[in-house]
């Protein structure tokens, strides 16, 4: 039994260390290089569209879907018309998808703000999220005024979170290998 508990956590551990290492390079090239990022992201969510819509599209031949075949073509072709313009024009999908989170991000920021008068005589503190609704209006208004800039950040906030990732991926394999050296 601690022979294969051993061998797991070993496995394991390995595979942490692999996937930090991996994460940690995606950050920092995320931060050196946020442009090129969100082309890649992008391009990325494009491919894997592209591939669920293949894949839906035969799925139409299977006569045990769980769904209607209605549902199914609308899926197949919104996933392949999404995927072919995210592959052949990234930058114009990310573009509108950053308005979109704009958009939602003053909605959201101003359903905070009313929220916060509704319930202020029976919470306390009810000012951070009348706050927290601000600071989401002026993001979206940022990301409408400024959408490259929102692009970058955007690109910027997911290489720090990857490089968070990562390093805390690394230390939990080395953990586990130091694990397996006492079992």
């Amino acid at each position: 039994m601690a022979f294969a508990l051993r061998k797991g956590v070993g496995r394991t551990g390995w595979l942490l260390i692999i996937y930090g290492a991996i994460s940690i390079l995606f950050g920092l090239s995320a931060l050196l290089w946020p442009g090129t990022t969100v082309i890649a992201l992008a391009w990325a969510f494009g491919v894997m569209s592209l591939a669920e819509g293949i894949v839906s599209v035969f799925a139409l031949f299977n006569r045990e879907v769980a769904i209607s075949r209605g549902w199914l073509v609308l899926y197949a072709l919104a996933s392949i018309v999404f995927g072919l313009l995210a592959i052949w024009h990234p930058l114009a999908v990310v573009s509108v998808l950053l308005i979109f989170l704009a958009v939602w991000l003053i909605v959201a920021g101003i359903y905070r703000i009313v929220f916060a008068i509704r319930v202020r005589k029976e919470i306390e503190g009810e000012w951070m999220i009348a706050l927290s609704g601000v600071l989401a209006i002026l993001l979206g208004g940022l990301f409408i005024a400024y959408p490259g800039a929102g692009l970058l950040t955007i690109a910027v906030w997911i290489g720090v979170a990857a490089l968070v990732y990562g390093v805390l991926q690394l230390a939990a394999g080395i953990r586990l290998h130091k694990v397996k050296a006492v079992l």
